[in-house]
């Protein structure tokens, strides 16, 4: 059994991580930390648990005292949180998976820039992986520190990769236009995220200065060979969960939809959690589950691609992907625990 350690197991990736967790057969949770909710059950704080887990929450400074009694650290907590507790678990040879943003960036001057925070493990930030397993699985299974990917930036790189590593689209003409459920924002109580400020309407947010537009870059950059820099536009709709990103692309040549998707189909042949659809998928399909879907359509007036993906933020946009990245690193077939589809309506 990997014994397991989760800090920030209060908010909506975390308890999405304690869920998935809590139903994988490898997979022993030792403790649950939450300054917010430490000393109270974690039963109490989400009800669905009544009667499935007995355990109450920790503080910040209880986790660092049970340390000692773990294999892996899940990391689910702001930007800028991460440094400390995981430089302790890496120095007790402890795996850490983060699924924050302080160790994404590999240019300490860009994440500073962007999160406004001083980065405070340098050190970790150099040997930090970034966990993307379609693209980075090798990496992946040595690593000591993994840097779970943002939500936007897997749907939209997942969308984008296959067209990049091919050469099939102008680098400087790519527009990146996605929407998200209003849990991507998190769980704190923020007056643009309440029921009132989001139901009936859908709004575009952070344009021009969304955090997770670096991220896309470093690895789209890193994919095409080429520096990268992209337009990309968040929307929040009034659904809990879902992300679909919609990536429009200058093609180099002319390519008929048929040629693209088979593209898309080679590329990701051996990827359990990717399906190439014909039909445009929509985030109903993947609500609840690891799965990334994505369809194309070519726009032969313009000579454009339009990459259309769909994944659950929670899910592969976090707490799914990061057990992935946990299933890589022990040794487990990569979908254990997480091999569920969709659930509908």
């Amino acid at each position: 059994m990997i014994k397991i350690g989760i800090i920030g197991a209060t908010g909506y990736a975390g308890a999405q991580l304690v869920w998935i967790l809590h139903n994988h057969p490898k997979a022993d949770i030792k403790f649950l930390c939450s300054n917010s909710y430490a000393g109270e059950s974690y039963s109490d704080i989400y009800k669905n648990f009544s009667g499935h887990m007995y355990i109450n929450c920790v503080s910040m400074e209880e986790a660092y005292s049970q340390l000692d009694a773990i294999d892996v650290l899940f990391l689910a907590m702001p930007h800028g949180k991460s440094f400390d507790i995981s430089k302790a678990a890496v120095a007790k040879g402890k795996k850490v998976i983060d699924l924050g943003a302080d160790f994404r960036l590999k240019d300490i001057t860009e994440y500073e820039e962007w999160y406004k925070v001083t980065h405070q493990a340098v050190d970790l930030l150099k040997e930090a992986v970034y966990g993307l397993p379609e693209l980075n699985r090798e990496k992946i299974k040595g690593a000591g520190l993994v840097a779970n990917p943002g939500c936007y930036p897997t749907a939209s790189i997942l969308a984008l990769a296959p067209l990049l590593k091919n050469d099939i689209i102008d680098t400087s003409s790519i527009i990146i236009d996605a929407k998200s459920g209003v849990t991507g924002a998190g769980r704190s109580a923020v007056t643009n995220n309440l029921y009132c400020e989001c139901n009936d309407s859908i709004k575009a947010y952070a344009i021009t200065t969304h955090r997770h537009t670096p991220e896309i870059e470093q690895v789209l950059s890193g994919v095409s060979g080429k520096d990268i820099t992209l337009t990309f536009t968040p929307h929040l709709t009034p659904m809990s969960r879902g992300i679909l990103s919609v990536c429009y692309g200058k093609l180099n040549d002319e390519y008929s939809e048929s040629t693209l998707l088979q593209l898309y189909r080679d590329f990701y042949k051996e990827e359990y959690f990717v399906k190439i659809l014909d039909a445009p998928p929509e985030t109903r399909y993947t609500k609840g589950s690891n799965m990334c879907h994505i369809s194309l359509r070519v726009d032969k007036r313009t000579n454009r691609v339009i990459v259309v993906s769909a994944i659950d933020n929670l899910i592969k946009g976090a707490a799914g992907q990061a057990v992935q990245n946990m299933n890589i690193l022990f040794g487990l077939n990569e979908n254990t625990g997480i091999n569920f589809p969709a659930m509908v309506p």
